[in-house]
């Protein structure tokens, strides 16, 4: 069920070299503390083992040939399975239930007769059952107990197992020198891990697809570049792996699935964008505009490709727009439907987490010993004020580091103005040297980030985790979405005017190209999205290997040859990496979303490139779990946690945002206004938007500029009554968006109906199950009706 691994470090022959006294000294001095660590913590191991045998587990040690590794196989009896099942709470089955397709595409394709090619059988498919809470004393009333040896899972198996793991002790217990987690953070112990169930190659023989064992199953039809379009088979992942990196599948491909319809809305506006682009009557005219610079001349409007400018700009990205905000809301509603579906389905839909112990690093650097008020246990204990001003603290310096990095994120884009032809060029390769510096800084800041975390000494693992989160997606938020937003709300809107330019530190402000801000906007978007997906995706197929492979060879030094004998199962688990957690792939798709939601006016083509990246990201994803990481301990949960609330969070903040960049970033606005009052047709539009720069200026030449203001340098009316509409714009865009999005979450119940059956048939079946007298119970019940017969009933 489990295997513990640690090495014996050799000692080699080494030359003789002559030292100074001096130096002999601080080498025996270090040879000292070496040795009495090494003291110690074979003691702690020996003490460790001692207490697992105490607690009922069965071993086995393994050696290698040159005694360098050492591995302790553990496995729980019978007896000791049944007792923390129940205390542990988990469900056992009472009655078998058919096990329908969770897809819901394949049910409306079903309904309209149209050939379904993402569904495939997949072999040795879990049962489903009606289960309740298991009970030792109940035990002929579930369905398989006479059979000892398959009747708990092996992710039940491996989850008791760590169980027991985790509560033993090793030192003293008033120190909390407790569980295996502080073992391994101590390098008692390197690795702790439940076997895989055999490889995951097929055999070079035909073998029936039931006969496959399930890490050959996940593998053969779900983890194949070949499997792409397949669906993804969730029962299977949930009984190998456990829960909650089902649940993350399940979410990557709903989110995968939903992406599909905002794809094709985005391809039609793309392409549509490009039509009015071609049909654009203003486009071909020229005229002389002011110059970029101080030290350049005028250049004609001709010059550059200003065209390119409504290719995103035209009424089909303010539908976009709306439509991307109701998908989202949608998106999220429909998920926690399909979410307590899964939860009740897989039995989490009641979990709880038991009251967590602390983390090894807590329980190792906390000042002082506490009783907990729940166990009655004493325990480490941080002082609750001190960790309040540790916190504070740390957030003063995000503030900080957010700010800094904000303007300097700012002061980076397109700081070096340039003629109009080499616009295009200079916007691009900023936007590549800005990804660079993007992806660096992301390390930064999650060490950054981790470091604080540490620091302000969170009790339990859940809440270094939820701050930790917290911190990271402030920092990414930031480093990704600052360039953007730079370019949206920021760039052009402080040049001034010929004559009056806005300067800072002695250099004129941005301005935004011929072709307006949306189309920069949009090279950045393309730019830092897709190139970090794949960086991303090209990292995500390599380092794994790599670190598979450097595993591999110093493992085989340390092992030795083994001609005579083909590496064994727990050998080879050991040669692979650690799960590394959903941390990274969680983080990846939530910033991704917000890249389809917040900036979507501007780049309507992102779901689409979204759609492509996360094909390829599940079956990465699926290849490292299969093939690369040792097999995690199942974990359960029964949702994708504090990541739902910053989904939420983003969702409301996308329709905000959109709303101000269609208001003051598009000319969506300014040609509608121009049509209400002057000209339906766009006629003379071009010419209406280019003012003529002021007679008062000292270097006087005449030249346009673009600006609604008159030869004299002031507003024009025009521009006051624009930005009025603008004003209207956003409040009406906001209310109404938002007002149909609360019409989306009354329509769409987080619980389906047929699940709420599901549910009461369950807790139904359980009270009979449990009841400890089924006809004294019925007999009471009969009394109540009939109070003549009680007598007659008192009696027997």
């Amino acid at each position: 069920d489990f295997v513990l691994v640690w090495e014996v470090k050799a000692v080699g022959h080494k030359k003789r070299k002559i030292r100074s006294a001096h130096q002999k000294t601080q080498k025996d001095e270090r040879a000292a503390a070496k040795g009495s660590a090494s003291q110690k913590h074979q003691k702690w191991k020996d003490k460790f083992v001692r207490n697992l045998q105490n607690a009922g587990l069965h071993m086995e040690q393994t050696v290698t040939e040159r005694k360098s590794i050492c591995y302790l196989k553990l496995s729980a009896p019978w007896d000791v399975l049944v007792y923390y099942a129940e205390e542990l709470c988990m469900r056992a089955p009472l009655q078998a239930q058919p096990n329908p397709s969770m897809n819901s595409s394949e049910e409306i394709l079903r309904k309209l007769r149209i050939p379904n090619y993402l569904s495939e059988p997949v072999p040795n498919k879990p049962l489903d059952y009606y289960t309740c809470p298991f009970r030792r004393s109940k035990l002929q009333r579930f369905l398989g107990s006479d059979d000892h040896e398959t009747y708990f899972t092996n992710t039940q198996r491996h989850r008791i197992v760590y169980e027991i793991l985790a509560r033993t002790v090793y030192g003293k217990r008033k120190r909390a020198e407790i569980g295996i987690d502080r073992l391994l953070n101590e390098g008692v112990f390197a690795s702790a891990f439940p076997l895989h169930e055999g490889p995951f190659e097929l055999p070079d023989y035909i073998v029936p697809a039931e006969e496959l064992n399930p890490r050959q199953v996940l593998y053969n039809y779900w983890a194949r570049w070949a499997k792409w379009c397949r669906y993804q088979p969730l029962d299977h992942i949930r009984e190998y792996f456990g829960e909650k990196i089902a649940i993350y599948f399940a979410w990557l491909g709903f989110y995968t699935a939903w992406l599909l319809p905002a794809a094709l809305v985005g391809t039609f506006v793309f392409i549509s964008g490009l039509i009015s682009m071609k049909t654009n009557k203003q486009i071909s005219s020229q005229y002389l505009l002011c110059p970029l610079c101080d030290n350049c001349g005028t250049w004609n409007l001709s010059e550059t490709c200003s065209m390119m400018g409504y290719l995103f700009d035209h009424p089909g990205t303010v539908f976009f727009s709306i439509f991307m905000s109701l998908w989202a809301v949608a998106f999220l509603e429909y998920w926690k439907r399909t979410n307590a579906m899964l939860a009740h389905h897989w039995d989490c839909a009641d979990f709880q987490e038991e009251e967590e112990r602390p983390r090894p690093e807590f329980a190792a650097m906390a000042p002082k010993m506490e009783q907990n008020p729940i166990t009655g246990v004493k325990e480490p204990h941080f002082p609750e004020r001190d960790r309040l001003s540790r916190v504070i603290t740390g957030s003063m310096v995000i503030i900080v580091m957010v700010r800094t990095h904000g303007l300097d994120r700012a002061s980076q884009i397109d700081a070096a103005v340039t003629p109009p032809q080499a616009g295009n060029i200079a916007n691009i390769s900023s936007s590549m040297v800005n990804l660079m510096l993007i992806l660096l800084m992301s390390q930064v800041y999650t060490s950054l980030a981790e470091q604080l975390t540490r620091w302000e000494m969170h009790r339990t693992q859940t809440q270094f985790e939820d701050a930790f989160i917290f911190k990271v997606f402030v920092f990414q938020f930031v480093n990704f979405y600052s360039s953007p937003f730079y370019v949206a709300f920021v760039k052009g809107r402080f040049v001034g005017y010929p004559g009056h330019y806005g300067k800072l530190f002695g250099m004129r402000n941005e301005d935004c190209g011929p072709g307006g801000c949306l189309i920069e906007l949009a090279e950045q978007l393309f730019i830092i999205m897709v190139g970090k997906q794949i960086i991303s995706n090209i990292q995500e197929f390599i380092i794994p290997k790599l670190k598979t492979w450097w595993q591999k060879r110093k493992l085989s030094l340390l092992r030795g040859s083994q001609i005579c004998q083909a590496p064994r199962r727990w050998e080879e688990d050991y040669e692979l990496i650690d799960c590394e957690g959903l941390f990274e792939e969680y983080l990846e798709m939530v910033l991704q979303f917000g890249f389809i939601t917040i900036f979507v006016a501007a780049f309507p083509l992102a779901p689409l490139f979204a759609l492509l990246n996360n094909w390829v990201e599940i079956r990465l994803d699926a290849q490292k779990f299969v093939c690369d990481y040792r097999r995690p301990v199942a974990e359960r949960a029964q949702d994708i946690g504090v990541w739902f609330n910053i989904l939420e969070a983003l969702a409301q903040l996308s329709v905000i945002i959109n709303a101000f960049l269609i208001a003051f970033t598009s000319d969506f606005l300014p040609r509608l206004l121009y049509q209400y009052e002057y000209d339906s047709d766009l006629n003379g539009y071009v010419n209406f938007t280019l003012a003529y720069s002021p007679r008062s200026n000292s270097n006087y030449t005449m030249c346009r500029y673009k600006a609604f203001r008159d030869p004299d340098g002031n507003l024009t009316l025009f521009y006051w009554k624009l930005l009025a509409v603008r004003l209207g714009f956003i409040i009406a865009f906001e209310h109404v968006v938002f007002f149909i999005l609360r019409v989306i979450d009354w329509l769409v119940p987080d619980v389906p109906e047929s699940l709420e059956v599901k549910v009461k048939r369950e807790r139904y079946l359980a009270k009979q199950a449990l009841a400890d007298n089924q006809d004294a119970l019925l007999q009471v019940s009969q009394c109540l009706v009939y109070p003549g017969q009680c007598l007659r009933w008192v009696w027997v």
